[in-house]
């Protein structure tokens, strides 16, 4: 992979971020599970490894640009896939109480695989669709960041996510070249479930040609109680 020279380099580099041994180590296994995984379900498109690390761990940990001072307090990442972007941001920044919800069985099976053997403390595996969890007390407006990563349209996305967030809580979206487009074209869904756009952020990650997006929204108004809607709607008839 020409233009890349190994996880902890690009870290450093692009997050101002210096990786333990432990958190090496944690990553080295993670990407070595999800090939062997990977041969028998698949979980990614992504099957070598240092296309996972950029495109599934370094993405992820980019996350943490729009963290600042430092990633703290209740996080959800919603269709988390094979555990992307939380896991990452879980290894690198322990003190996160995070949820991972996923709607597909062996994708959420994976993560609680890589929960438990990695011993990863305060993290719950949720296997569920989004539209249902917005709705249980134990997650609605419990949040203080909701995270999502190539899972929907940003304004399918917002109706996933802002639901699950406190007032004063921060949703980050992890988007590719059309987030701009995007977040105009969901202006609307963002007034309707009391969410603003804070700011884009551009990302250039090695040997990625697409520039990435970091859309980070502001939750300043409670969400009607409605929403999320019932399963499959959010999709199916997108607000706006």
């Amino acid at each position: 992979m020409a233009g890349y020279q190994g996880l902890p380099q690009a870290a450093q580099s692009l997050l101002g971020l210096k990786l333990t041994a432990g958190q090496l180590k944690a990553f080295d296994w993670y990407a070595s599970e999800l090939m062997a995984w990977n041969q028998r379900f698949n979980l990614t498109a992504i099957k070598d490894l240092p296309g996972i690390e950029v495109k599934h761990f370094l993405d992820s940990l980019t996350c943490i640009l729009a963290m600042r001072p430092g990633p703290a307090g209740r996080v959800v990442d919603v269709g988390t896939g094979a555990g992307f972007p939380g896991i990452p941001l879980k290894i690198v920044c322990p003190q996160i109480q995070l949820t991972l919800v996923e709607s597909i069985g062996k994708k959420a099976e994976f993560c609680f695989h890589v929960v438990r053997s990695l011993e990863l403390k305060g993290v719950d595996v949720v296997h569920a669709r989004a539209e249902r969890v917005g709705h249980q007390p134990k997650h609605r407006q419990g949040y203080d960041w909701a995270l999502a990563r190539a899972v929907a349209g940003m304004s399918v996305l917002v109706e996933y996510l802002l639901p699950l967030l406190r007032l004063g809580g921060r949703a980050i979206l992890l988007k590719g070249e059309k987030a701009p487009a995007e977040t105009h074209a969901a202006e609307g869904a963002l007034r309707i479930l009391g969410g603003r756009v804070d700011q884009l952020i551009s990302i250039e990650l090695p040997t990625v040609v697409e520039t990435r997006h970091l859309v980070v929204v502001d939750k300043v108004a409670a969400t009607p109680s409605r929403y999320p809607r019932r399963s499959g709607i959010p999709a199916k008839r997108p607000l706006g």
